[in-house]
């Protein structure tokens, strides 16, 4: 009999243990540990879902601590407390200046519901879940940028802050220095502006600082401070002594400062004195006085006559001012000085050709004889009026001439109208002059510079064609606008102030008077003043307009016709006391 093969397997056996049941088979390891894995992850996740609905453990925004929350307690903590602190206004620095903008109007915003969502988002990463539940979280806020609106904030901040560069200036006023620091020029770059308001607003965060052009002045605030320090409070810290020979004179630190000016030179700060201001100063009254003798116009004879004018030796101006800078920085403080033979300012035939010669304007008013004091007035007036030469282009001053009104200078008091009342004020009646001189000056066809006429009219002025005058206050001035030099002449005879002007003719002038109009009746007004005047009144108030016409004599040139119009009060009764 043939033995089988060791390696067959019947297929069938005749052993009765091979009739029992097979044992079920056990569970392999492999789908065990799978089973494990997928429980764990499925942990892990469900624990990620649950963190992740979670604010972190120790979060924060804009210093406020929301950890911990869920979403609808960290949007309503964020919009209780984070949302106003948003709302307040932005601080940004442009060249070091401080602004504020106002984040509304900039179109910025806190958008609290993208912040809460960015805060519970599902996250499965372990690290970012460990600092979830461990670690502290900044978080960063989502916010609204309107760019439209922020664009037109950023312009609006330009013009506070834009600047042209100014240099730094030294002024000498009454005596003194004042020193001006230089401020920088800026230029916000607006398109840079914006992208970094954009990238950097943060709520409550610190100032940003936005990009801007800033030029430099040409001297530093530094190097003029320095300046002004050594060499300007030197310049006026004493006077300075001039000294030529035996002769001397000595410039106060006003006289000096008075001449001073400042400007930089090859870019670097420098002082300047005029010489022609030092030399007035220093030759007013001093050993350096000029010899010479200007020529002057007088009236002789009834006519205006010229005294000639004699040269002599006087100050050496060319020069001046760099012999007295340089003295002042010296111990001494003294300049050596040179005389030389010198011109008269004024001389004979600058004189003549002023062409004062004839007369161009005679002009006079009535007056009451009777009073004596106010014709005191009139005459000390009339005096100080008389010889003054106006040059081409030169103003006449009434208050000037006249000033000052004291009793000291030959004033006396007498009758004026104030605040619409008869009272008395010493200079009483120099209104008259006054009106005097702003009559010549207007048929003479000189420019009116100022001029007030009375509150109430007086029947011995042309009506609209008067002016008053008081000290510190209203004063009559007109300006010569011819090629020609004019003289004042004013006198008081028995019955009138005269006027006259002596010059060449120049203007022809004519004038148009609209008559009174507007009438006004007056009423009976009480007085409660100490020096109470009363008045009987009666006369009605009105309203005039003056018309004046201009024209050269000789056709060339003709200026447009000018109209003052005048309104004056009626004189009311007056009774002293309250009143009943």
């Amino acid at each position: 009999m043939q033995t089988p093969p060791q390696d067959s397997t019947p297929t069938t056996s005749t052993n009765p243990s091979h009739n029992k049941k097979k044992p079920k088979s056990k569970a392999k390891p492999w789908i065990i540990g799978g089973s494990c894995a997928v429980a764990v992850v499925a942990a892990y996740f469900g624990a990620a879902a649950f963190v992740s609905s979670q604010v972190p453990a120790n979060a924060t925004i804009a210093g406020v601590n929301i950890g911990s929350m869920n979403s609808d307690e960290a949007r309503a903590e964020i919009e209780r407390v984070v949302s106003p602190l948003a709302q307040e206004p932005i601080e940004v620095k442009v060249n070091g200046k401080d602004y504020t903008v106002d984040p509304a109007e900039a179109g910025l915003s806190l958008n609290v519901d993208d912040t809460v969502k960015d805060l519970t988002s599902y996250v499965v990463n372990p690290v970012k879940l460990y600092e979830r539940l461990a670690g502290d979280y900044e978080v960063i806020p989502e916010l609204n940028v309107d760019q439209q609106k922020l664009s037109e904030q950023i312009e609006a901040l330009a013009k506070k802050a834009n600047a042209e560069v100014t240099e730094g200036k030294i002024e000498f006023v009454d005596g003194a220095a004042k020193l001006s620091k230089p401020v920088d020029g800026v230029v916000l770059d607006n398109e840079a502006a914006i992208e970094k308001f954009s990238e950097d607003w943060s709520i409550a965060g610190p100032p940003i600082e936005l990009p801007a052009e800033v030029v430099k002045p040409q001297i530093s605030s530094d190097t003029l401070q320095k300046f002004y320090d050594d060499q300007v409070k030197s310049l006026l810290k004493g006077d300075v002594e001039l000294v030529s020979g035996d002769k001397k004179a000595t410039l106060s630190p006003a006289s000096i400062a008075a001449a001073a000016s400042y400007a930089p030179k090859d870019g670097a700060p420098a002082l300047t004195l005029d010489d022609k201001k030092l030399y007035k100063a220093a030759t007013s009254n001093s050993d350096l006085s000029s010899t010479a003798k200007d020529a002057k116009i007088v009236l002789k004879g009834g006519k205006p006559s010229i005294q000639a004018s004699t040269k002599g030796i006087s100050l050496e101006t060319e020069g001046l001012g760099a012999k007295v800078l340089a003295a002042s920085a010296t111990e001494n403080r003294t300049a050596e000085v040179k005389m030389t033979e010198k011109e008269a300012d004024f001389t004979t035939a600058e004189a003549k050709k002023l062409g004062i010669k004839e007369p161009i304007v005679d002009f006079s008013t009535p007056y009451p004889a009777s009073d004596t004091v106010r014709t005191k007035n009139l005459k000390a007036g009339a005096a100080r009026v008389t010889g003054v030469v106006v040059k081409p282009g030169e103003r006449f001053s009434l208050l000037d001439t006249l000033g000052p009104i004291t009793v000291a200078n030959g004033y006396f008091s007498s009758g004026v109208v104030e605040n619409g009342f008869s009272a008395e004020a010493v200079g009483g009646g120099l209104s008259q002059i006054s009106t005097m001189m702003y009559n010549v000056g207007f048929l003479a066809g000189y420019d009116d510079i100022t001029h007030k006429p009375h509150s109430r009219w007086f029947e011995r002025y042309p009506a609209g064609r008067e002016a008053t005058l008081w000290e510190g206050q209203i004063d009559m001035i007109w300006e010569n606008n011819t090629p020609y030099g004019v003289l004042v002449q004013a006198w008081v005879s028995d019955d009138a102030v005269h006027t006259r002007l002596w010059s060449t003719k120049y203007w022809d002038v004519s004038q148009k008077s609209s008559g009174k109009y507007d009438q006004t009746d007056p009423e009976t007004k009480y007085n409660t003043a100490e020096k109470c005047v009363s008045e009987s009144g009666g006369k009605k108030g009105f309203t005039i307009d003056i018309t004046r016409y201009r024209e050269t004599f000789d056709g060339s040139k003709k200026l447009p016709a000018e109209t003052k119009s005048w309104t004056y009060s009626p004189w009311h009764k007056i009774v002293c006391g309250e009143k009943p």
